[in-house]
């Protein structure tokens, strides 16, 4: 009996595998073929912008190129929206829901470290700095399989349920100092209205997951962002007498590691992952001088409201009374950069089938929330949204040894960018044809 109910098990099994990589309509047959023949392209598009990166709201040429595109596919375009913006709209043949894909298309001021090529050798101004840049973080494939996945489904248009909206967004990693950008930009300036979006649907290409794999999770994918600043103001002396002013080095130093016992040692970890980072720490001119200021900014990373709004309580009172105890003062500011990455629930389980279309029901894997954070997380609070992860580790290499996102050494395997095709593909057309 036992033997028989494994079978039955393992026959179960066995059949919705087939059923799930058998249940694509004619259309997706279609579109399947199409993202085989188009994969040469792909990579030659992502190739060209990995070579020739730009900044935060500097990406020109970029948009450019994106724009030719989208028009030349017979789409009505946008251009300059939210500075350089680009968002093309594919009127389906028939009624339907209006679905919204994003692609980011910012670099980032690393110097690329690899033998490819087509590295990048290009140079820009970073907040009045000159600095090389590099696609450090993917978002070169992003591009590439957007303008892919506009182009195919531009074949089909006769055949489409709604209206596709195909949103390039500036800035992802931030605007330069100053300026507004990315998609807290995008959203104010109306990217989800006319056509209203109903749903929003992103992806990620990730190093450390590999290719053919897409990684997804309900709820809180990724983190909310905060920036601090902490000033703390003491008395300056001459360093061979301490005791004539009040340090705010030392100070500092408490501070710092007063703020990491927030996390250690008052924080609910069982609920949440939470990180406080101080990252820059300036004060002082000369060696034998003590000063009279240090600041110091770093980051702040939560999945929960109440965790977070907690966490800058924590962090203001700690500054603040470590520096009091001292003689000190401590001024503290929080700026939030980014929300939690929210993944609706229902539209996640709804389109869960169109991922294993896409990549196999092996090759699709639940995670866990990570304290990396996304301003995609602006178009999920207003809107249901879908945020996923698409591997570009090379076959057979080990994970641990894949370069960290935004570091000289990262690389992602071009062969990763036809998962993201499909994976929007299907799910595109699966939800343009369910019951609503």
């Amino acid at each position: 009996m036992l033997r028989l109910s494994i079978l039955v098990s393992l026959l179960t099994l066995i059949l919705l595998q087939a059923g799930a990589q058998n249940s694509l309509t004619p259309l997706q047959q279609k579109l399947k073929t199409a993202a085989d023949q188009i994969e040469s392209k792909s990579i030659e598009w992502r190739r060209h912008l990995h070579q020739y990166p730009e900044l935060s709201n500097r990406e020109f040429k970029t948009a450019r190129m994106i724009a030719d595109h989208l028009k030349s596919l017979g789409m009505d375009v946008q251009e300059n929206v939210a500075k350089t913006g680009v968002v093309g709209v594919l009127k389906g043949g028939k009624p339907g829901p209006v679905i919204g894909l994003r692609a980011d298309m910012d670099a980032l001021p690393v110097a690329e470290r690899s033998n490819l090529a087509f590295a990048s050798k290009q140079k820009g101004d970073y907040n009045g700095k000159e600095v090389s840049v590099m696609h450090a973080c993917g978002h070169d494939t992003h591009v590439a399989m957007l303008m892919s996945v506009a182009e195919i489904l531009s074949g089909v248009k006769k055949d489409i349920n709604g209206t596709i909206k195909f949103i390039f967004q500036p800035a992802e990693e931030g605007p330069p100092e100053g300026e507004e950008g990315g998609a807290p930009l995008m959203v104010k300036e109306g990217v989800l209205k006319n056509p209203d979006v109903d749903i929003m649907l992103g992806l990620h290409i990730n190093a450390q997951t590999p290719v053919g794999t897409i990684k997804y999770k309900e709820e809180g994918m990724m983190a909310a962002s905060d920036w601090f600043t902490i000033k703390v103001k003491g008395k300056q002396s001459h360093g061979s007498q301490p005791w004539l002013g009040v340090d705010p080095v030392v100070v500092s130093a408490q501070i710092i590691s007063g703020l990491q016992t927030i996390v250690s040692r008052q924080t609910e970890l069982t609920k949440n992952a939470a990180v406080i980072s101080v990252c820059i720490i300036n004060g002082g001119v000369r060696a034998n001088i003590i000063p009279e200021e240090v600041e110091m900014t770093g980051t702040i990373r939560t999945l929960d409201k109440d965790m977070q709004k907690q966490i800058h309580e924590r962090i203001k009172t700690t500054a603040e009374k470590i520096a009091e105890s001292s003689g000190a003062t401590a001024v503290v500011d929080i700026e939030n950069k980014t929300l939690v990455t929210y993944n609706d629930p229902v539209l996640t389980r709804k389109l869960l089938p169109s991922l294993i279309k896409a990549a196999g029901k092996d090759n699709v894997l639940e995670m866990n929330a990570v304290t990396g954070a996304e301003d995609f997380s602006f178009f999920a609070e207003k809107i249901p949204s879908l945020y996923l992860y698409v591997g570009g580790l090379p076959s057979g290499k080990d994970p641990r040894e894949a370069a960290a996102h935004h570091t000289p050494d990262f690389y992602v395997d071009d062969a990763g960018m036809k998962t993201g095709i499909l994976a929007f593909l299907m799910m595109v057309t699966d939800y343009m044809n369910m019951e609503k």
